[in-house]
């Protein structure tokens, strides 16, 4: 019998490592999805994502670590039939429609049910192409054929692996729908994706990795409180500016992002800061308020660069 306590994660690794040639493509990943969070998997092309994914949904074998999916081992043939996964690109049968590649893997799930084809394709907006081969799909619809897919058998884990590549406008935002609705209902997501703006309006937690290794997990609401608000300088003498900010606004805190950038967090009145910065010969290039977006907090921890404030100080 499935457990389904409360506390019981969706999905966690334990030490989870895949190698190619000696290489780690995965590195000790412990990674923790609660149970009905959309989490976003954040990384570069090349960072372990897909990898990563692949072992979830048993296509990659591990080479060392564990994974339990709600509670159980991952290789449960109970728990398989709960995860619903789109890993790169689906395989479809080019001479048959939607609804025909559709029943075909239906079947071969052991589901009759063809209503609830039907139903899929109706939410993922393929009711009405009806008999167009799938050779002769644009990109975005073999998309949503894919999310169609995933979703027969009704899984309670959905693991997708770039959902919305290839989708238009209109489609990107059917599928964000989609996606919000299916998670009302309890649906888990982990969602792979590398346009990090429609990934910040739909998940709830987030994880990056880079180089195969964990950089931070975190939820929305830590997100949201590590992108705040700075006061940004451009100027031609950090050295020099930093001392009139620790003299006249010792309050801020300073990070100096290059040497003509500093980033002030704390900061209440710019216009008096750049008037004493003037008055003392600093030449400002650029100045004013700036709110940090998710794509932009990111990169800092894909590239590495070291988001802590620094108080500000006569050095750099």
């Amino acid at each position: 019998m499935i457990q389904n306590q409360e506390n019981t994660p969706a999905v966690e690794t334990t030490a989870l490592t895949r190698l190619y040639k000696g290489k780690a493509a995965v590195n000790h990943l412990d990674l923790k999805v609660k149970k009905g969070a959309v989490y976003g998997f954040i990384g570069r092309n090349g960072a372990g994502k897909s990898t990563t994914l692949k072992m979830l949904c048993g296509l990659v074998k591990p080479s060392e670590g564990e994974i339990r999916v709600f509670g159980k081992e991952g290789n449960d043939p109970v728990i398989a039939r709960r995860i619903g996964c789109l890993i790169e690109s689906a395989g479809f049968y080019p001479n048959m429609t939607a609804r025909q590649n559709m029943l075909m893997k239906a079947k071969c799930m052991g589901l009759t049910d063809e209503k609830s084809v039907d139903n899929l394709l109706e939410q993922t907006g393929l009711a009405g192409i009806g008999k167009k081969k799938t050779k002769h799909f644009s990109m975005g619809m073999k998309q949503r054929l894919a999310i169609a897919m995933a979703l027969l058998g009704n899984p309670d884990l959905l693991i997708l692996d770039e959902p919305i590549n290839g989708l238009d406008p209109e489609g990107v935002r059917e599928i964000r729908r989609l996606i919000l609705r299916l998670n009302e209902e309890g649906k888990t997501f982990l969602i792979s994706s590398h346009i990090l703006g429609e990934l910040g309006k739909i998940s709830t937690h987030y994880g990056i990795i880079k180089d195969g290794s964990l950089v931070e997990q975190l939820s929305r609401e830590d997100l949201a409180e590590k992108c705040s608000d700075y006061f940004r300088l451009e100027v031609d003498d950090v050295n020099r500016t930093l001392a009139l900010i620790g003299e006249h606004a010792g309050q801020a805190e300073a990070k100096v992002q290059d040497s003509h950038v500093i980033q002030l967090y704390g900061l209440n009145d710019g216009a008096e800061l750049n008037r004493i910065l003037v008055e003392n010969g600093v030449r400002i290039y650029s100045s004013g308020f700036h709110h940090m977006d998710l794509e932009e907090y990111f990169l800092a921890q894909m590239d590495g660069k070291k988001t802590e404030k620094k108080e500000a100080s006569g050095n750099v």
